[in-house]
């Protein structure tokens, strides 16, 4: 279950940088926050991009 969850989260994640990267950084903060994910999450994805995760592809 913890592992749908956490495939969940980072796909919604990787929508609201898509957000971000089209709309603006508010629109990709009210996306991720409709979406319960994690304010520390939001902020360093979105405001410190150099901190985010890289691809386990």
């Amino acid at each position: 279950m913890q592992q749908r969850r956490n495939e969940e989260c980072s796909s919604v994640v990787n929508r609201g940088i898509l957000v971000q990267t089209s709309f603006n950084t508010v629109c990709a903060i009210e996306y991720m926050k409709s979406h319960n994910v994690d304010p520390q999450v939001i902020e360093r994805v979105l405001l410190h991009p150099e901190q985010r995760r890289k691809d386990q592809h």
